[in-house]
């Protein structure tokens, strides 16, 4: 489960529903060139298979899916994690120049309405997953002593 943000070079309009219909976004420069801003923000990420990254913070992790053509008109971020994966998604889109879509909310990504969109993602995603949690297993004894009880 992930919080994901779609990047790319969308037109100077207020909401995504301004966009035209036949709206062809431009070209955010090669997928070398999008590595290398990566990069020059977060040298530690990894781009082994260029295609799908991964950038490691000190509380999550972004895997960032660029796709395997040379030209990129877009790519994905998707974000796992906490404050330090929000603070790397926002130097991201800041470094690429580009605008970007908040997929839970489907509305442009800005910086504080971004905050809060995360922050409701966290709280579901804690929320799914506490209800998943494996139940731990009862000790030898507390099990032995409810034969008794």
């Amino acid at each position: 489960m992930s919080w994901d943000i779609f990047v790319q070079d969308f037109p100077n309009v207020e909401k995504i529903s301004d966009i035209p219909d036949d709206f062809v976004p431009n070209s955010i420069g090669t997928r070398a060139d999008i590595i290398a801003k990566i990069l020059g923000s977060f040298p530690s990420a990894n781009f082994n298979d260029p295609s799908w990254g991964v950038i490691e913070t000190p509380d999550g992790s972004i895997e960032v899916n660029i796709g395997n053509n040379d030209d990129c008109d877009g790519f994905m971020l998707h974000v796992r994690g906490g404050k330090a994966t929000f603070e790397a998604v926002s130097a991201i889109v800041t470094a690429l120049g580009c605008r970007a879509i908040d997929c839970q909310t489907s509305e442009f990504f800005e910086i504080e309405s971004g905050r809060a969109s995360f922050s409701n993602w966290q709280d579901y995603r804690d929320q799914v997953v506490s209800a998943y949690e494996k139940p731990t297993k009862p000790s030898f004894w507390t099990r032995f002593r409810r034969l008794w009880d």
